[in-house]
């Protein structure tokens, strides 16, 4: 089992950091939920260390549970309400989501707000290289990634009553603001030099043109659930970031595993495809385009760019969370661990973009 693999897969004790009142969980969930839910036991998911998240085990069937973590949280972050709504939402349009039970947004519960969904059976892989499926299977299963996302896109969001989901157009310019703020804002995980420059550059070098979607935010490999047998994705996981923005910010995010050490996320860089029989980053981005008809797509070096400073923040924002003693989990201390060399990454895409100065 690789590192994220083992800090990442399976459930076990509610993490002292986490714990809460489980009698007045399963008074709610009787409410709410399932009026002969009987005995509730809770596990704690191994990832989720952003929004804490937990195995729902009752004698009928089994839930899944996601709630904003304890403490002072960054203003905007976490917000746990926002999940549920899209969630519902995209069921409602036919999209493979869990189906939400229940929001609780009353901080006398269990201490802070939280949802309630489906648990999806299914399969999580952890290895953008695949080993776990037949090498002549691989191809399907990242032209469902593809596929799944595009469809995404496509969705209507103003029919299906997301309009005031986010705020349409300017969305690197109002990304980059927020991320920037954020890492600018948590003094106690330090500053780098090269997050600076970034934090300096990505303004200057938005591309023109603007496009409005619903967008995942964070879309990758491990994710989405698989299909117990068939390369068909059952489910879409953690919508924390999501909101309507550009469309070619969240493909390019996807595009990222091409350029991504497997050690920070599910990522190929340096991997043989055509031996794996995996399609190269250049037909990934084919399938996307003949799917969403375009006939290419320009600066996808920025795009891609900004992903990686966004995921650099995002794990920046860990740091500061594992140093204030809010994020104890393994995958809390990896994803710190791996920070330099994702920053440095970060930096390299920028470069290719045209960031030009010292230290890059």
């Amino acid at each position: 089992m690789s590192g994220l693999a083992e800090h990442n897969t399976g459930s076990g004790a509610v993490r002292d950091a986490h714990r809460f009142d489980e009698g007045a969980l399963a008074c709610w969930m009787r409410q709410h939920v399932d009026a002969s839910a009987g005995e509730l036991v809770v596990e704690q998911f191994k990832g989720g260390q952003s929004n804490p998240t937990f195995k729902l085990v009752t004698p009928r069937r089994s839930y899944v549970m996601r709630r904003k973590p304890p403490g002072p949280l960054l203003k905007g972050a976490h917000a746990i309400e926002r999940e549920a709504r899209v969630l519902a939402a995209l069921e409602r349009a036919r999209f493979p989501v869990p189906h939400v039970h229940g929001l609780c947004t009353d901080d006398a519960v269990i201490g802070t707000w939280f949802y309630v969904m489906d648990l999806v059976e299914g399969r999580i892989f952890w290895d953008a290289a695949l080993p776990e499926v037949p090498r002549r299977e691989r191809l399907d299963y990242i032209d469902a990634l593809n596929r799944t996302l595009a469809a995404l896109h496509a969705v209507d969001y103003k029919a299906i009553g997301l309009a005031d989901y986010g705020r349409p157009g300017n969305y690197f310019q109002r990304q980059i603001e927020r991320w920037s703020k954020q890492y600018l804002a948590d003094s106690e995980a330090g500053r780098d030099p090269l997050m600076d420059r970034l934090v300096a550059w990505l303004p200057t070098a938005i591309p023109p043109g603007d496009e409005t979607a619903i967008i995942h935010g964070d879309y990758r490999l491990d994710n989405v659930i698989f299909h117990p047998q068939e390369a068909r994705i059952v489910a879409v996981l953690d919508w924390e970031l999501s909101t309507l923005g550009h469309p070619l910010a969240d493909f390019a995010y996807s595009v990222m595993m091409y350029r991504m050490p497997p050690e920070i996320v599910p990522g190929l860089a340096g991997a043989d495809l055509a031996r794996l029989n995996i399609p190269d980053e250049a037909d990934y981005v084919e399938a996307y385009c003949r799917r969403t008809g375009r006939r290419r797509i320009e600066h996808l070096d920025f795009y891609i760019a900004f992903n990686f400073f966004r995921l650099a923040a995002v794990f920046h924002g860990i740091k500061g969370r594992v140093l204030r003693g809010t994020a104890a989990s393994a995958q809390a201390h990896q994803r710190v661990e791996v920070l330099p060399e994702l920053i440095a990454l970060a930096a390299e895409q920028a470069r290719r973009a045209g960031m030009q100065g010292e230290g890059v």
